[in-house]
């Protein structure tokens, strides 16, 4: 097996022509420098050091908000369950995972183009500066609820930097041998990043919801600083115009795609979800026809910014088909897990429903040790026996995981939970770092950025759309069953009729969003008039803790059935996929520089 190790070059001395620049002693003690720090051993473990740092920063900030929504809600007063109010809800939490899933194939190209380290400097800084004025709001209600939803795009820009380059900059770093342990590292820190979110949230919301946004900015500063110092740009780079058109035709296409999902969950007219809404329509099916136009677009250009040729590699088509399904099955996992935490079993088991947020992240803890023991494990296996074995075994182990899910009861004994999230947690692992290093380990060295970025794309989408999947066959689950339970279960609590059958017509998705969020369901949604009309003992029990999660256990049992078995057919058919990918596959490239079009079958290992 030969390679080329790009890591004993200067990131100068990759232009095409070999032309030098004139003299410069301040560049020439720089490039001294990246020479001598590149050649350490310890190089590629500061590479590793910093990038996972910045990816768990990423990552973190994707799940932070929901724990926090309710503080950060009132903080700016604003009521989240508001009808109105949806739209701000499901951007704050969904925005920045839109934005990192549109902007990365780009950013992993201009890396591609211009150095990867300094796309990754950037990503630091722009995540830290708009950290910062997410905390700085002066305004309140929709006002500052819109500032809070732009600056958390703009804040989505700095974390696809992150997560475009990371992946690229490792393997750079890394040899072949050793490159499975050090993106297995890094991928699972990642994943597990978003259930750490959870826990932080939880503790900083009730404090101050301004720490939610500022904790990450010591940790951004640092790492700004630190990648500036050490890192440097050892991959080939090529320079290339920008594709205008592809950019154009696939931001426009996958944002419509991700907001038609984003708005097909929220209620329209006199139905539980919009997926009938015209404009919900028109923008699935016009942003699937603008994405075919890109992918038309893509081979036609000289120099496209998706390189749909390496589709032709049977490692990097199969991991990614492998790594979309399982982020179709992970992605809306988690917020159903909150869902069955918050709204039913803490309840039930003595939590107030203000408490509910913090400890559903702290009893969701077995899934993140499964992700933490496996990750680096099956990573550094994979380095010896090839990714196959280890992914295909992981998503098996994750569909045995959810079936055990499906298995339980709605007030299950929370060991036999936990062993199934920690089972969950190891199958998931397990594929996730051989799926990522076999990926990376197939794609020609100066093509490491953009396919890195078009593997997070799919990564990043999957979990948008698994989000719209959960969230719609929960709803569709709850429609059958819920109202008639809310207006029987109220009715016999004392609640006059019309005020029940108010309640019972509220859309599904606002009971879900009411135990996602840690409010207490009934009080909330029946309101503090109607209840101040009820006798006290029957009030007391409505805003209880045992009223609520008994009336929609039921339901939610209905729902949950159909979402883990969504979840299976997903992590079976990215085994399948996973499966097909060949043996261990490394690409061999003699000459990268000299010949960057020129597409190599991977050497069969």
């Amino acid at each position: 097996m030969a390679e080329t190790r790009e890591a004993s070059r200067p990131a100068g001395d990759n232009q095409p022509g070999g032309n030098q620049p004139a003299a410069n002693p301040r560049a020439d003690r720089r490039r001294e420098r990246a020479a001598r720090d590149t050649a350490s051993p310890h190089y590629k473990w500061i590479v590793l050091s910093n990038t996972t740092l910045g990816v768990l920063m990423a990552t973190i900030n994707m799940s932070i908000l929901l724990i926090a929504l309710p503080d950060i809600f009132r903080g700016i007063g604003v009521n989240a369950l508001d009808p109105g109010n949806t739209s701000l809800l499901l951007w704050l939490i969904m925005g920045y995972m839109v934005v990192t899933a549109v902007l990365v194939v780009s950013f992993g190209r201009l890396g591609d183009m211009f150095g990867r380290v300094r796309m990754y400097n950037a990503g630091f800084a722009v995540f830290t500066i708009f950290s910062i004025l997410l905390s700085v709001t002066w305004m309140d209600g929709t006002d500052g609820a819109l500032w809070l939803v732009i600056m958390r795009i703009l804040q989505g820009v700095g974390g696809a930097m992150l997560m475009a380059n990371s992946n690229a900059i490792i393997t750079d770093a890394f040899p072949v041998n050793q490159r499975g342990l050090g993106l297995g590292l890094n991928q699972v820190a990642g994943i597990a990043g978003s259930f750490i979110g959870l826990i932080i949230g939880g503790l900083l919301g009730p404090v101050d919801w301004r720490m939610v946004f500022l904790v990450s900015v010591p940790v951004g500063v640092f790492g700004t600083v630190w990648a500036y110092m050490k890192l440097h740009d050892t991959g080939v780079r090529r320079h290339a115009r920008m594709d205008w058109w592809g950019n154009v035709t696939f931001a426009v296409g996958l944002i419509a795609v991700l907001v038609g999902i984003t708005y097909g969950i929220q209620p329209y007219g006199g139905h539980t979800m919009g997926w009938t809404n015209p404009w919900v329509l028109s923008t699935l099916i016009g942003g699937s026809i603008v994405l075919v136009a890109f992918c038309i677009v893509e081979t036609r250009v000289a120099e496209p910014m998706f390189r749909i040729d390496l589709f032709k590699i049977r490692a990097f088509t199969a991991g990614n088909l492998a790594s979309l399904l399982s982020a179709l099955g992970r992605g809306g996992l988690m917020f159903i897990l909150i869902i069955w935490l918050q709204g039913i079993w803490l309840p039930r088991h003595g939590y107030s429903f203000e408490s509910t947020p913090l400890w559903a992240g702290i009893y969701m803890l077995p899934l993140t040790i499964g992700f933490l023991v496996a990750g680096p494990v099956s990573g550094w296996l994979s380095d010896r026996f090839g990714a196959r074995s280890f992914a295909t075994g992981g998503m098996l182990v994750a569909a045995a995981s959810f079936v055990w899910l499906l298995l339980l009861p709605v007030d299950f004994n929370y060991w036999s939970f936990a062993a199934a999230l920690l089972i969950n947690g190891l199958g998931m692992g397990l594929f996730a770092s051989p799926n990522r290093a076999g990926i990376m380990n197939s794609l020609p060295a100066h093509q490491r950025g953009v396919g890195a970025g078009m593997s997070t794309t799919f990564q990043n989408s999957a979990m948008v759309l698994s989000i719209g999947i959960f969230f719609s066959l929960m709803i569709a689950g709850l429609a059958h069953s819920l109202p008639h339970a809310l207006q029987t279960g109220l009715v016999a609590q004392g609640v006059p009729a019309d005020a029940a059958a108010k309640v019972a017509a509220l859309p599904p998705v606002s009971v879900l969003f009411a135990s996602l969020l840690g409010y207490n369901p009934v009080q909330t949604l029946l309101g503090a008039h109607v209840l101040a009309q009820l006798p006290a003992a029957n009030a007391h029990y409505l805003t209880g803790r045992a009223f609520f999660p008994s009336l929609i256990s039921g339901p939610f049992a209905d729902g949950l059935g159909v979402a883990f078995g969504f979840a299976i057919a997903a992590c079976l058919i990215a085994a399948i996929a996973s499966a097909l990918r060949g043996g261990k596959y490394v690409h061999t490239e003699t000459d990268a520089a000299s010949a960057p079009d020129r597409q190599k079958e991977p050497a069969r290992r």
